[in-house]
């Protein structure tokens, strides 16, 4: 299975409300994480625990999808475009656009880092 079509599995998976599931399946044990309002996480338990919190924050999806996704076979780079419109539980709704950049090796991911600016909310 190429790089693109793990990327696409890995959307697919949370498209389908199974993030945790698809973190899972494709982060490895060793994987960095890296958000501009968090900064660097290492290790999978750590950055399970953050995606945990993230997914019991939220109350009511409204939209979210995949913009674009593109590869780099030789280099075991992909990279995602993404948006979200949710209301979290303290009732503050907001929508953002991502894009992340993930490194590779073999079937996981060895290092993700986020470019987004939050709106304020």
């Amino acid at each position: 299975m190429s790089y693109l079509e793990k990327e696409k599995d890995l959307h697919k998976m949370i498209a389908e409300g199974n993030l945790l599931g698809a973190f899972d399946k494709y982060y490895a044990d060793n994987v960095v994480m890296e958000e501009p309002r968090i900064g660097k996480m290492e290790g999978k338990e750590a950055n399970r625990k953050r995606e945990e919190e993230f997914v019991g924050s939220i109350k009511e999806w409204h939209d979210g999808g995949v913009r674009s996704i593109a590869s780099n076979e030789e280099e075991g780079i992909t990279m995602s475009e993404q948006y979200m419109d949710v209301t979290f539980a303290d009732g503050n709704r907001m929508a953002w656009e991502e894009t992340s950049v993930k490194k590779w090796e073999g079937d996981q991911i060895v290092h993700e880092k986020f470019y987004y600016n939050m709106p304020n909310g």
